[in-house]
């Protein structure tokens, strides 16, 4: 049966039960109620992470109420074909989501944002032409209204540094596919970390794995898109501190990055949406070169044309950190974020050979960014910001 507009959407109490295990494959089962959906998602109440090569249950996080359609939609008439161009996109404040909301108005496509209410407006994404819309994924009776009228969802959300990681992860995730099944949504396009099916030690990986795994489950047309990092970071943690002749953190660990700049991966994006091949399938995008943490350091303080003051911060004292802040229950979230750091700044290579990517896209590697021309560009124009200001600085001196 086709989905239509539901007449009524409200939260029940979960339903189904869908256990995710993690041993050297991901097993799922779930259970759901005759009077679900009528091509329902799969609704998961909990899943439990466990390591093969641990002997403990594995850790189980509880989702919430969810989202269930309750509209008998036999007897509702079709309604309005939404247009291909009218996108969704969910976490349009960040670092990617703005390079998603300007790549998809410069290309005519009709954007709506979907925003937390907050004390300062996200006035610049109406300044740009797009849609603003109110809606919280903590809260799962907020999400149906903003998918009236949306052909495809383009979710690049995550939680905030203070939030428990499952609270939007995975919850608010589950919600917000729940609902895009049931409003008929054509197309869900979801960026994951690459890697996450190798680190289930690690809360936010495991649960990207595990979001992975239910939206292909859920039968919703979609694009999963595994990203490395993006070289907008590296501005705050590297750049800006050397200029400032603040404290740069590093670790001695010989991890090695792939950067990519948010705007290529915009950009790659579309025309992955584009592409009816691709429908379905699961793709990583990485910078053209992986680098460590030392290296990027080395090239930021030859083009800032002065030393940085680093502070390194040895692997073992972050594991000493995540396992003290386990002893203590308001500091677990704490604790979760370390094991995600502790894994980037392992001896791993967060980056994938991209021949075949470019290929399929159409894309030639050399219209790709490297990282060398991204912090050129960035320090060029920054230094010569800099200069400007100190020269009318000067002009504007007045002497009694």
């Amino acid at each position: 049966m086709a989905w239509r507009l539901p007449t009524q959407l409200a939260t029940t109490p979960p339903r189904s039960v869908k256990t995710c295990t993690r041993h050297d494959s991901l097993s799922w089962r779930h259970t759901l109620s005759p009077d679900g959906l009528s091509s329902p998602p799969p609704s998961p109440s909990l899943f439990t992470l466990a390591s093969s090569s641990s002997s403990s249950p594995g850790r189980r996080c509880y989702v919430q109420p969810l989202v269930t359609c309750t509209a008998q939609t036999a007897n509702l008439a079709p309604g309005t074909p939404v247009r291909p161009t009218s996108i969704l996109v969910v976490g349009s404040t960040g670092t990617l989501g703005r390079q998603i909301v300007r790549r998809a108005l410069d290309e005519g496509y009709d954007v709506r944002c979907l925003v937390r209410p907050r004390p300062a407006p996200a006035d610049f994404l109406r300044d740009w032409g797009a849609t603003v819309v109110n809606a919280d994924l903590s809260k799962p009776e907020t999400i149906p209204a903003t998918l009236v009228g949306i052909h495809t969802i383009i979710d690049c959300a995550t939680g905030r540094p203070e939030e428990p990681i499952k609270t939007v992860d995975w919850e608010g995730k589950v919600a917000l596919i729940q609902c895009a099944k049931a409003m008929g949504i054509q197309k869900f396009v979801f960026y994951s970390i690459h890697n996450c099916d190798k680190h289930p030690e690690v809360p936010l990986m495991e649960i990207k794995y595990c979001t992975e795994k239910f939206l292909k489950d859920s039968g919703i047309n979609h694009i999963i898109i595994r990203l490395c990092g993006f070289m907008q970071g590296l501005i705050g943690q590297y750049a800006v501190p050397i200029l400032e002749e603040k404290s740069v953190w590093g670790t001695d660990a010989p991890t090695r990055i792939a950067y990519m700049d948010t705007q290529d991966i915009a950009r790659l994006t579309f025309i992955a949406l584009r592409n009816e091949k691709i429908n379905g399938k699961l793709l990583t995008f990485a910078g053209p070169r992986a680098w460590t943490t030392q290296e990027v350091i080395t090239l930021c303080e030859r083009l800032a044309g002065q030393d940085a003051n680093v502070t390194t911060v040895p692997v073992s004292v972050l594991r000493l950190t995540r396992q003290l802040t386990r002893l203590f229950e308001w500091t677990n979230d704490v604790a979760d974020r370390l094991a995600f750091s502790e894994v980037l700044t392992s001896d791993t290579v967060f980056s994938t050979p991209m021949t075949e990517t470019y290929k399929l896209l159409g894309v030639d590697s050399k219209d790709i960014i490297t990282l060398e021309k991204y912090l050129q560009d960035y320090f060029t124009n920054i230094l010569k910001k800099l200069k400007d200001l100190k020269a009318q600085s000067k002009q504007t001196d007045i002497f009694f």
